[in-house]
């Protein structure tokens, strides 16, 4: 039985999982007719064309060396972004009041309705990063926002794993 308790052999296709289950999607066939941003790139790996999912959209973002996207929030989504190679900047805010860098391993957390915008923190490199949102749906709200002259650097506090 899963680990649920319930079960879901009802649930079972007739392929037995064969072609309607576990999916691999080789990182040379993304989908690269994605919207995209002058200056970034998008490829889609998981969305409901693709594999059928129903919550989740996956892909990749390669954002240009100087490149930055305007100030937006997605709505009710929320949104990860992992950190392959580069060096991402990340301000966010009414204003934009508050800027992080991450780096390559690092991962950055969006939740809904937040104003923000990504930045490539590089004057002469691709920031790559891999992309999850909560939702096939590309919810993208636009804001005329005046930015902060001078954000505040926020640096991430672990509310689980207390610094010494």
């Amino acid at each position: 039985m899963p680990h649920d308790g319930h079960d879901h052999s009802h649930d079972v296709p007739e392929d037995g999982w064969k072609h309607s289950g576990v999916r691999v999607i080789p990182g040379d066939s993304l989908d690269t007719n994605t919207a995209s941003t002058p200056g970034m790139n998008r490829a889609a790996a998981i969305n409901a064309a693709r594999v059928g999912a129903q919550k989740i959209w996956a892909g990749t973002v390669h954002i240009h060396a100087n490149a930055k996207t305007g100030a937006h929030h997605h709505g009710p989504l929320e949104s990860v972004i992992y950190v392959v190679k580069g060096r991402a900047r990340m301000r966010w805010g009414e204003k934009l009041e508050f800027v992080a860098e991450a780096g390559p391993g690092d991962f950055i957390y969006v939740p809904p309705y937040v104003p923000h915008q990504e930045i490539n923190a590089s004057t002469d490199e691709t920031l790559e990063c891999v992309l999850v949102r909560s939702d096939n749906e590309a919810v993208v709200v636009n804001l005329d926002i005046e930015p902060a002259e001078k954000p505040e650097n926020v640096p991430w506090i672990d509310p689980i794993h207390k610094h010494p």
